[in-house]
């Protein structure tokens, strides 16, 4: 049976409240969103380049143009705009390196049951917005609404405020390990795993009580 993500399909429009009346809204892309979607990690990748956030990223390598529009067309691309910008951006789904089926995962579940967290991204121009914090409560709350036992994702080694920003949530550090990706070769990453259902707060009330800055 060929994996879904999670949701219906139709453009998500979660009104995320964050303080002094500020709201957010997450979308997901629709197929005339892609050539935005495409230079908002072309203009990412520059503005990236040498900060200690950097991913490794290039340009039509990763993310490719394919793996944007196939996202998009599945339903698996998520986006915060601001004023007309999109601001950042981060693709959810069931796929994941072939390093990962060499880690033996605290949780044992199919790979339908599982999200990942992909290019999640934000502009530096719309830095300490708390966007970056929208997006993994969103991904943690689709991936509660639709069942998954658990969310993963890796993160390249030495990326600093990634680390924090996952482990500020609970995800918990599984392992390093070295996988090969198009942009970066042989690196070494940092595999991440958060529970469904592990103790603490929900997605909903998080979202009621953290700030997101």
């Amino acid at each position: 049976m060929e994996a879904q993500p999670p949701g219906d399909g139709a453009d998500i429009k979660e009104k995320l409240s964050f303080g002094k009346g500020e709201i957010m809204i997450i979308r997901k892309a629709e197929e005339d969103r892609y050539g935005e979607i495409r230079g908002f990690y072309h203009s990412l990748i520059d503005a990236m380049a040498g900060s200690t956030a950097y991913v490794g990223w290039k340009k039509d390598i990763y993310p490719s143009p394919e793996f944007l529009a196939e996202s998009i067309r599945n339903g698996e691309m998520y986006y915060i705009a601001e004023n007309g910008r999109i601001a950042a951006a981060m693709v959810l789904n069931h796929e994941y390196n072939e390093g990962y089926r060499r880690f033996h995962w605290q949780t044992e579940a199919s790979d339908d049951e599982i999200l990942v967290i992909h290019a999640l991204g934000v502009h530096p121009d719309f830095a300490r917005r708390g966007y970056a914090k929208a997006m993994v409560r969103e991904a943690i709350r689709l991936a509660e609404e639709a069942g998954m036992k658990a969310i993963r994702l890796d993160v390249l080694e030495g990326n600093s405020p990634a680390e924090q920003l996952y482990t500020g949530f609970g995800f918990r550090y599984m392992a390093t390990l070295k996988m090969y990706y198009e942009d970066t070769g042989w690196k070494n990453f940092m595999l991440y795993e958060y529970v469904i259902g592990s103790p603490g707060k929900t997605a909903r009330e998080r979202d009621q009580t953290n700030t997101g800055r």
